[in-house]
């Protein structure tokens, strides 16, 4: 394993048509071993249709509920917790497709460019213009699923006069807008650790060897990566390995002790019983499942 030089660390990239590069639905829960940190290089709107939970968002909390609507940044460090039976719409798109448009509105994109200075990733769920920016959302999706004639259209102007409003109207010039807690260089450090961590996931690793990696003592590295994260690093760990135990179980050509060495775990008594913890059901039963 190579050690932390600073630069970019590679995002994740969202595959999308070139003349349509947008996507909206549903996502209903969050299950456990999808509770992973991750960037890519597109622009994120989130409308919650029902539930509660929170987003941790390059370290800070933000705790949501029914109707509330959510801001994300390429580049942007993210990932989504349930509390409450959760169903949250989901939009993606490329900030490319709306380069005419910046041409005739170069603040555009600005409640994106200018997050955590005059925009917050958590819109004013009070703000008066609330009711509208859900209506929008949800008309975006009923085109784009409806698929009619001149749909890519209707939800091009859609998104565009969303994302005016939102630019508009949503602004905080002036306020205190809470800094994040973690800086930007420390960020970088935590994506390529947790980059690290998912290319080598069946290393042992320790926190020694994690916290090296980006030149920090164990206890200065642990302490920004629960704030980043929302949990320990080994813990994060745990639920990486997870992910991966429960895509090879899919595989029934694979013994479960051979699944649980390939993923890191030492003894199949522990695999056993950290899968049951956090997944919610044995390998055998999720085995069962997936195989269905």
């Amino acid at each position: 394993m190579t050690k932390f030089k600073g630069g970019d660390i590679p995002r994740e990239k969202v595959k999308m048509a070139k003349h349509y590069p947008f996507f909206i639905g549903d996502t209903i829960g969050v299950e456990s071993y999808w509770q992973k940190l991750h960037w890519h290089d597109v622009l994120e709107i989130n409308l919650i249709k029902s539930g509660t939970g929170y987003y941790m968002i390059n370290g800070q909390k933000f705790e949501f509920q029914e109707g509330d609507i959510l801001l994300i940044n390429s580049n942007d460090l993210h990932c989504a917790y349930e509390t409450k039976d959760l169903i949250m719409q989901v939009t993606s798109f490329d900030p490319a497709w709306l380069i005419s448009s910046l041409r005739l509105d170069p603040e555009l994109l600005s409640p994106f460019r200018e997050m955590g200075v005059n925009f917050s990733n958590l819109l004013d769920r009070e703000h008066p213009r609330m009711h509208k920016m859900r209506a929008l959302l949800l008309e975006l999706q009923e085109e784009h699923e409806s698929e009619e004639r001149s749909y890519t259209t209707i939800v091009y102007a859609l998104l565009l006069r969303f994302l005016a409003i939102v630019n508009r109207e949503f602004r905080i010039e002036g306020a205190a807008i809470a800094a994040s807690p973690i800086s930007e260089r420390q960020l970088d450090k935590m994506r390529y650790v947790i980059h690290e961590m998912e290319q080598n996931f069946a290393h042992p690793w320790t926190l020694e060897e994690l916290a090296a990696l980006v030149y920090l003592s164990p206890s200065r590295f642990s302490d920004i990566f629960k704030r980043t994260v929302g949990m320990p690093p080994l813990l994060y760990l745990i639920h990486i390995r997870l992910e991966k135990a429960v895509a090879m179980l899919e595989n029934n050509q694979l013994k479960i002790t051979n699944v649980a060495l390939e993923c890191g775990f030492r003894t199949l008594s522990n695999f056993n019983r950290l899968f049951k913890k956090h997944i919610g059901a044995s390998p055998k039963q999720s085995r069962r499942f997936h195989g269905s």
